[in-house]
């Protein structure tokens, strides 16, 4: 059993996934190699919610230049949660 912290890596805080946290959808920086059913599992045993279904996106690394150096920006896994409508949210900034 791996552990939960391991696979959500951090939520992502942006206007968009504010706005769709009223809709009782969150969204994270999940593991690459997480599947749907790990990454429900995990959620639910952090947070003690309850999971309706998981959303799971990849993203790949963008080659970005300065001057004449080039490096690549970091490639990543994005997970769109939606709890049930009787489940608790998720307080992101609740010991602020």
């Amino acid at each position: 059993m791996t552990n939960p912290h391991d696979i959500i890596v951090k939520p992502i805080v942006t206007e968009q996934s504010m706005a769709e946290m009223g809709n009782k959808k969150y969204t994270f920086v999940v593991a690459k190699d997480a599947n749907k059913t790990e990454i429900k599992k995990a959620i639910e045993k952090i947070f003690e919610v309850k999971v309706e279904m998981v959303n799971t996106l990849n993203y790949d690394g963008k080659v970005k230049r300065m001057g004449r150096t080039s490096g690549k920006t970091a490639s990543f896994k994005k997970a769109v949660v939606k709890l049930t409508a009787d489940s608790k949210d998720i307080e992101f900034f609740a010991g602020m």
